[in-house]
Parts: C-alpha cells; structure tokens; sequence
C-alpha cells in the first residue's frame, strides 16, 4: 500500500534527556556518527515522503542546524507527549492525511519494515487507533498496558503512576510509544487529555484510555525485535544500542561480499558505502558519507569520515582520513594524515607522517614521510622529500603553492607560497624557497657551507 499521501508522520524530539547528563537534545546523541533522530527520520521518510514533521523544544536551534533540511514544529514548553502532538495536529490537517503515524524521537534502532506492516494492518482492519507494544522481563519506565479478563486493551497507565493495587499484577507488556492515529475520529480526543497525574503532563497514552470509553476500535501489534523499539534514555542505553546497529551493519556488509578481519572490531556508519570486494581490517572506524571500492583495503587503527578510497588503494595503520579522496592505486600511511580536500590522483603515495590539506598530489608522484602539503598542488611523478612544508599562511591568508611534474623537492625544504616550481625542477635539500623556480632548473636557497677548526691557534 502506497502511504505516501494518506499518512502523516510526527517525530516527537522536543524532550531534554536529563539522564544523558548533557545539555543538547537527547536525540543528537550519536550511534556511529550520526544523530539518534536521523536514524528514525530515515525510517520514517519512505511512508510519508514530505508528511513529516519533527517537534522540537528543548535547544530547538541546535536540531535545525543539524538538520537544516527536515520541517519542525515547535513545542515551546514541553508539556508532555500529548501536548507535543497537539502542537503538530494543525499540519496533520493541513495535510489532509488520513492517518497520523506517531514515533518517538529516540529509538534509533527502529525497524521501517516493522512500521509499514504495522500501518498496513491497522488500515486493513479500519481501526481508529493503534500502538505496538514490547513484552519485558523488566519493564523498566516504559508505560504498563492494561487488558481486561478477555484480552482486550483498557488503557496505559504511565509508570510512575501504575499501582498493583489500582491496576493489578504487572504482565510485562508495555508500550513502545509508536501509535498510529485515525486524524478524523483522534482529532477531537487529542483536547481532551487531561494534565491530572503525578507529573502534570498530558499523556498521549492516555488517547487510548479516552478512545476505549468511546467505544472507538483499538488495536495492538506486538513487535517481536524488542530492541528496535526500545528508547534510548542513558549513556548506558545509548552504548547498548551503538552495539546493536554496528553489528547489524557489519553482517550486512559481510552478507554483501566485503571482506571483515576481527568484524567485531570494525565500527562503520550506517552512510557509508562498502563495495564488495573491499578488505577492511578492525579495529577501524569508516563514518559519514565515505565509499569504499571494491579492491581497496583499509588496515587496522584507521578512521576515515566523508572520504573515498579508489579501487586497489590501500589506507594503511593508523592513518587519519576527513573529507580526504583517494583515486585508483594510491597508498596513504602509515601514519598519514589527510585533512579535507586532500586528494591523491590514480598511483599517488604518501607515507609515514605526511600531512596534507586541500592539497592535491598528482599522478603518480610521491610525498613519502614527514611532510605538510596545505593549498598545494603538486604534478604528476613529483617527488616530496622528507621534511617538505608548503609556508601557505602569511598570517591573513592562504595562499598556493604549485610544483609542477616531475619536479624533485630536496630533503627540508619550505615552500614560501605563492610560489611555483616548475616542470622537472629540482630544489636542494634544506632551500628555502621564495621565488618561482623555471621549469627544468635547479634551485638552491641557503648559506654557502663553512669549516672551521676546532683546534685553538697558538
């Protein structure tokens, strides 16, 4: 079933997280360098296509800047999760959808398979309302759900306010707070949850109790994966949750073709793109948008964000990698570190300490240790000798430094930029270089050598 126009979605995200002990909202805590809230936008999106909408409160600036592109509706003061629907209701409507799909913010380990059946179902059936619920062996604070003699849904009643005595003996079934609502029959419910409890919050469990004395069609869907419904509340869950997804991600991988030495170890993004064929070596740690072809390996003790590695390139140990694009058969490290911008064309190597930034190093040519390469742009089969720096800042700008192919770059020496070496040059070892040097020259910049005896004239 295509629910892309007849389906609404709200993510609730306004909430603070007291128990992640930090003062940003709880859903920018990461899994694999990403936000727990992208992780449920993700799953969500293919529903609703552009019937999403995220509610907001606590550091609301700090969510859209992070998500510049999603639409946010604003919970000015966090009242509860009732309260937060209220305050997306008017684009619910504006939508015209027919159902309204709620989900809670913090479960980044949602299952979009898992949320369509769920959606199916209850539109199948005609429901009104329906939630999915999770049966714990301890239901820590998630809310009770409460069945007469016959199985029949009563009501949730929240956790701190569950009461044996009132409610009887819990069964360990509880609500994963992800509802679907029918906007038509909802609607007029959603301003009648009341405030009256121990937190003085409205609750939006508490549609179901109202919509169960209206005699409306409640229904429930037990997920059998737990823990892709589970929230994430403390450092601890946060870390329980990270281990799920990366294992999850590191058999899809394996599934696919990619080679994993000690997979346990190897920590990848959920963006990030592994071609079959790839050697990949924990422990590592691959993040953003990075691509990784088929043939290329990446060693043990590396981390890379938002950068591609070519076919048969190799990112050998301990290498640091951000923003970074290797072509074909190109090898960086050990050691190396390439900031953003940094590009090797197809063959280029750099080697043990090398640093290099919005630099480009050309076919084939070589920087091969303890070398800084920043705004540089080096030709193809030139040579980089060890101690090399581009001088690029004269402390207002940056400038450039050009090295053209084929040129020979001596031991220590500083490239004050602008400046260019020409093609097949070659530059001695500990110059200094502040002028252009012509193609096929050789340039010399430092004091004439001088000897003297240690030995005192008597």
């Amino acid at each position: 079933m295509n629910f892309s126009r007849s389906l609404s979605a709200l993510v609730l995200a306004a909430g603070k997280g007291t128990r992640m002990h930090s003062d940003k909202p709880k859903v920018l805590h990461t899994l694999l360098g990403e936000p727990m809230l992208w992780y449920v936008l993700e799953s969500v999106r293919p529903l609703v296509g552009d019937g999403l909408r995220t509610i907001i409160g606590h550091r609301a600036d700090m969510i859209r800047d992070l998500c510049p592109a999603e639409t946010f509706v604003l919970q000015d003061q966090q009242l509860g999760t009732g309260h937060a629907v209220l305050c997306g209701w008017p684009d619910v409507l504006e939508s015209g959808a027919e159902w309204c799909l709620v989900v809670n913010g913090d479960t980044p380990l949602i299952d979009g398979d898992v949320l369509r059946n769920f959606c199916e179902t209850l539109a199948q059936s005609k429901g009104d309302l329906g939630f999915i619920t999770l049966t714990l062996a301890d239901p820590q604070s998630y809310g009770r759900v409460l069945r007469d003699a016959s199985g029949v849904v009563k009501g949730i009643v929240e956790a701190k306010d569950f009461d044996e005595k009132l409610h009887g003996s819990p069964t360990g079934e509880v609500n994963a707070g992800v509802y679907l609502l029918r906007v038509a029959t909802m609607g007029p419910l959603l301003s009648r949850i009341s405030a009256d409890n121990r937190q003085q919050e409205y609750y939006l469990t508490d549609l179901v109790d109202l919509a169960v004395a209206d005699g409306l069609h409640v229904e429930t869907m037990d997920a059998q994966d737990a823990p892709a419904f589970m929230g994430v509340n403390s450092p601890l869950e946060l870390a329980a949750s990270e281990d799920v997804q990366r294992h999850r991600i590191v058999q899809r991988l394996l599934q696919s073709g990619v080679t994993i030495h000690n997979p346990s170890a190897a920590r990848i993004g959920p963006r990030v793109v592994v071609e079959p064929g790839a050697e990949l070596f924990g422990p590592c740690e691959i993040y953003g948008a990075s691509h990784v072809a088929k043939g290329a390996v990446v060693e043990s003790n590396t981390w890379i964000n938002n950068s591609r590695i070519g076919s048969r390139s190799v990112v050998r140990c301990f290498s640091h990698l951000e923003g970074a694009t290797l072509h074909e058969d190109c090898v960086a490290g050990p050691f190396a570190r390439l900031r953003p911008d940094a590009v090797l064309e197809d063959q280029s190597r750099v080697g043990n300490f090398v640093e290099m930034k919005k630099a480009t190093l050309g076919r084939k040519a070589k920087a091969g240790h303890l070398s800084y390469l920043g705004d540089a742009v080096v030709g193809s089969g030139a040579n980089i000798g060890a101690g090399t720096i581009t001088c690029n800042y004269d402390g207002k700008r940056k400038h450039t430094t050009e090295i053209g192919p084929g040129a020979f770059i001596g031991s220590n020496t500083a490239l004050v930029a602008p400046v260019k070496v020409g093609a097949n040059s070659l530059v001695g070892a500990g110059s200094v270089i502040t002028k252009d040097v012509p193609d096929d020259s050789l340039a010399v910049a430092r004091g004439k050598q001088q000897c003297y005896s240690r030995k005192s004239k008597d």
